[in-house]
């Protein structure tokens, strides 16, 4: 057998031991999750009280290429246990492996979910087990209807858009074990917020849990992957994000963001001094779309740096009673008044004049409560084109610092996007990125480059 050779980390036997209904396997590329997570899933066949399982890839010659006969793939790791007929047999005409086992044979069809027609025909009954290859590449009708039909789920996948429904109805119901979420990188972390599924449990992997991975390999994968590039940041780096086209390529979490502690810590030390706060606020209120209204505040040092300090994001969608303009202005004083009290007063705040409906409640609110704060029309003749070469420039030399804490704001800067049809940003992944622009366009030559350095 194979698995002689197969070299494993404590944190793959710790996978390997594991007793869970559902699992995904996410990480960088050639950190050897398919490797085992094969192995482990042949084990829960021949354990399986069921006699038929499916193994699902994009395609049947990537099924046969990447699984059942590369080295330590099905066939390598079980030999003579495992029998694969490519072509079917007579008795049953779908490709299928049998597997002979101590608790008799079992039979894991080859499927591709890649052609709609051939898996809605192969598809029926229940079964056993359920392995899929690069399962945010999958059909989610594909996913949806066999999941229902499985005892046991296993889903291998290197990160990628997070928008994808994959995410949403499946893998971010997903939890690390306690003992093993330190190793999920924190972006990823942040993205397992739906509501959990008892006993689903999500694996990172990346190369330091390949043993196998000799130094050259690792280096040579490396090397020839562009740093900078999405790609370099989904399969090296292991982290989700558009493999194309994204508005802010050059906002890197190690370099941009920041904790609070530390802020405070270098305002106490007066490394840092703030010149100018400021808050943006972006509205929608439909119940029936992801619109979100989005609140900013935001910070200017005196050394020119924008710091996004705090952010209060809510979707109409996730409330039973959606808030209307009044409850706005409520709470946006609210928020404004925490981000006052932690960090200092913005006296002039910048609302998203599409709807007024906001603005007039704002100035109700005023003229019933008294309140510190102005209320101003965003201006918006300075264009999204404009605003987003500044960003670029910020980001680039260090300029555009983030909090930890804004976890809504760093999602959105790692998924904006151009449109594919037009040279503009999509209009979606944008409500904070808008409150933000909101916030900082009225004071924008205080940041970065002076005019004449510029």
């Amino acid at each position: 057998m194979g698995t002689e050779h197969l070299l494993l980390s404590d944190k793959y036997k710790a996978f390997l031991r594991c007793d869970a209904p559902v699992e995904f396997l996410e990480g960088t590329t050639a950190a050897g999750k398919t490797t085992v997570g094969l192995f482990k899933f042949m084990l829960k066949v021949a354990e399986s009280p069921k006699k038929l399982h499916i193994l699902a890839a994009k395609d049947i010659g990537s099924a046969e290429k990447n699984i059942i006969n590369k080295d330590l793939g099905i066939l390598d790791d079980f030999g003579v246990l495992a029998e694969y007929n490519g072509n079917g047999t007579k008795e049953d005409k779908i490709p299928h492996i049998l597997f002979h086992t101590s608790c008799g044979d079992k039979i894991v069809y080859v499927m591709g979910y890649g052609d709609r027609k051939k898996w809605q025909k192969a598809l029926g009954g229940q079964y056993g087990c359920l392995y899929i290859d690069e399962i945010n590449t999958a059909d989610i009708d594909f996913v949806r209807e066999a999941a229902m039909r499985c005892d046991y789920l296993i889903g291998t996948l290197n990160p990628d858009d997070p928008n994808l429904p994959i995410y949403k109805e499946f893998i971010n119901c997903s939890r690390p074990l306690p003992e093993w979420e330190a190793e999920t990188p924190r972006e990823i972390r942040d993205e397992l917020k739906e509501e959990p599924k008892p006993g689903w449990v999500h694996w990172f992997f990346s190369f330091t849990h390949n043993l196998g991975l000799s130094k050259e390999k690792l280096k040579k994968i490396v090397s020839n992957t562009p740093k900078g590039t999405k790609i370099y940041k989904n399969k090296i780096e292991g982290l989700r994000g558009k493999a194309t086209g994204l508005v802010f390529p050059g906002f890197n979490r190690k370099k941009h963001v920041v904790s609070a502690a530390w802020l405070h810590q270098q305002i106490e030390e007066e490394r840092i001094a703030f010149r100018k706060f400021t808050a943006g606020l972006d509205t929608a209120y439909s119940s029936k779309s992801p619109d979100t209204i989005a609140m900013i505040f935001q910070g200017i040092t005196t050394d020119r740096k924008l710091i996004t300090l705090a952010e209060n994001v809510i979707n109409n969608t996730n409330l039973d009673q959606p808030i209307a303009p009044s409850d706005v202005a409520v709470r946006l004083v609210s928020f404004l008044e925490q981000c006052r009290k932690e960090w200092g007063f913005a006296k002039d705040i910048f609302v998203d004049n599409a709807d007024q409906a906001t603005m007039t409640e704002l100035a109700k609110y005023k003229r019933l409560n008294g309140c510190l704060y102005n209320f101003w029309d965003a201006y918006k003749k300075f264009g999204i084109l404009d605003r987003i070469k500044l960003q670029q420039g910020w980001i680039q030399r260090g300029d555009y610092l983030v909090l930890d804490t804004c976890v809504n704001h760093l999602s959105e800067l790692e998924r904006y996007s151009w449109a594919e049809d037009k040279d503009m940003p999509e209009d979606r992944n944008d409500h904070t990125i808008n409150a933000n622009q909101y916030g900082w366009i009225p004071y924008r030559s205080m940041i970065g480059l002076r005019e004449e350095e510029r």
